[in-house]
């Protein structure tokens, strides 16, 4: 199973640093991906801008959106030129993980409509596979077709769009048991799809190490899921790996459920968590 690691571009009061001196640190520890978190209110990096900036600065390590909240992008040609262009620019790496989102201000400012934002999701997703096919808004990507796509949700719907549309499926939060049983349901929507091998399967979960990581994890983790309630925020940041040995176990258990890769996400931008990381879990 591959190891990622996310770029804190959702870590408030993230700089420079924190995406380029980070991107560059997680390719020389040998990370397999860096990860973006998607979000428009609220005070973070944008996702596809900040995987360009890494892009820029790297060679090997794959980019990864995990998740882009595909309906606030309204234009889907304009966004599978800019998809395309960061796939053509990396050589390849690109790795679009995409989701309807499920925050209303996020929505509002972006001046769509949440009731209607799977509706829009399922239609995007067919006009990207249009543009991407048929080479209609270019550059082409670097293999030609479309970037590489995971769908993310745990609806049966999601499933089917990503056996449909996607080579693989990301999961948000959640335990490796749930990844388990989601696995079995995507598996047999994949081959009722009639498509070959496996679809790819991704998990996540934050993590934050030495000094103060308990603390950071509840200043950053409480403000980002504070519209959920307390309760559920709380049992987030209880969830956040801040030793090694937590970390190691949701590895080893994400591993013995299937993932193919795991990235993990910060809940700090100082650039020596690449560091702390790499030395706890590769």
């Amino acid at each position: 199973m591959d190891v990622g690691i996310g770029l804190p571009n959702a870590v408030p009061g993230v700089e420079r640093a924190g995406i380029v001196d980070w991107a560059r640190s997680a390719e020389e520890a040998g990370f397999s991906s860096l990860g973006t978190i998607g979000r428009i209110a609220y005070p973070n990096y944008e996702e596809l801008i900040s995987l360009a900036a890494a892009a820029a600065v790297t060679e090997r390590i794959r980019l990864t959106t995990d998740v882009l909240l595909l309906p606030l992008r309204r234009n889907a040609a304009l966004f599978a030129k800019q998809a395309a262009t960061l796939d053509s620019l990396s050589n390849g790496r690109l790795t679009l993980g995409l989701a309807p989102g499920g925050r209303e201000d996020d929505y509002r400012l972006s001046g769509a409509d949440f009731s209607e934002r799977n509706r829009t999701f399922d239609r995007m997703l067919e006009e990207l596979t249009d543009l991407w096919e048929e080479d209609e808004v270019g550059p082409p990507t670097a293999g030609g077709g479309r970037p590489r796509l995971l769908i993310g949700g745990y609806t049966e719907v999601a499933f089917r769009r990503a056996a449909k549309y996607g080579d693989g499926w990301t999961q948000g939060g959640a335990t490796p048991d749930a990844l388990a049983e989601a696995a079995k349901k995507l598996e047999e929507l994949w081959r009722e799809e009639g498509r070959e091998g496996s679809p790819y399967k991704v998990a996540l979960f934050y993590f934050g190490l030495g000094d103060g990581a308990e603390e950071q994890a509840r200043k950053e983790l409480g403000d980002y899921y504070a519209w959920l309630g307390e309760e559920t925020a709380n049992q987030i940041v209880a969830s956040a790996a801040t030793d090694a040995d937590t970390l190691k176990g949701y590895i080893a258990g994400f591993e013995q459920a299937g993932a193919d890769e795991v990235i993990c996400f910060p809940v700090s931008s100082d650039p020596a968590q690449v560091e702390l990381l790499a030395e706890a879990a590769l």
